[in-house]
């Protein structure tokens, strides 16, 4: 029987003894392979160009180059980026809120249980479920800056489309959208696919925030 592939991680932060308690939970799990590591922002890009992870936790603060910056840098030249996960000490922190607009795909606490750790990679590495909707809310609604008028994409969604932005906003994979509006997988990605680019997103949680920096998912 063959076994999928490792999901491949790099640690960034510049702390050796979280990198090294990070790397002790993650290498326990067969399903998970800690790649490489790094100390600072631009070591994090220098050393993802080089082993092309699927999966990044990124401290937030970092010298050099910090965690919003390095991720931007790493969306910004690598045609098929990894997933990136902030990994904070405070969760309302504006620099989290920051580094999920440059393109995050979520972020973690630090004092999260391995358990919630470990999901939290696998999760972003499917990338069919938003990481910690209610927290991701939250920060929307603390940070998000106020707009005079509706940007113009949330008039082009369909019904369809903004149903599947709710759902989205929910944290339903793509599986459960499909059963909760009784219609097929594929037509449930077509959907989520149309979303991404009438929002000019690169992935859910880009959509998201974009819905709740619109009013969108506020009630507007």
């Amino acid at each position: 029987m063959t076994h999928p592939a490792p999901i491949r991680v790099v640690l960034a932060d510049d702390e050796r003894m979280v990198r090294t308690a990070l790397r002790a939970i993650l290498s326990a799990e067969p399903d998970l392979e800690v790649v490489g590591e790094a100390a600072t922002g631009a070591e994090a890009v220098s050393v993802v160009r080089e082993l092309r992870p699927d999966v990044v936790l990124m401290d937030v603060r970092m010298p050099e180059t910090d965690g919003i910056r390095a991720t931007e840098q790493i969306l910004a030249t690598l045609d098929e980026p990894p997933r990136i996960v902030v990994v904070t000490t405070f969760e309302n922190d504006s620099y989290v809120y920051d580094a999920l607009r440059a393109g995050a795909a979520g972020f973690l606490l630090k004092r999260a249980d391995a358990d919630a750790l470990v999901q939290a990679v696998r999760l972003v590495a499917r990338s069919d479920s938003l990481l910690f909707p209610a927290a991701v809310r939250t920060l929307a609604t603390e940070h998000a800056r106020a707009r005079p008028a509706p940007p113009a994409w949330v008039a082009k969604l369909t019904g369809r489309e903004r149903e599947v932005l709710r759902h989205m906003a929910g944290g339903l994979t793509n599986a459960e959208i499909a059963r909760r509006m009784e219609v097929g997988p594929a037509t449930v990605k077509s959907h989520v696919a149309a979303v991404l680019a009438k929002t000019g997103t690169r992935d859910r949680t880009q959509a998201v925030i974009a819905a709740y920096e619109a009013g969108f998912l506020n009630g507007g």
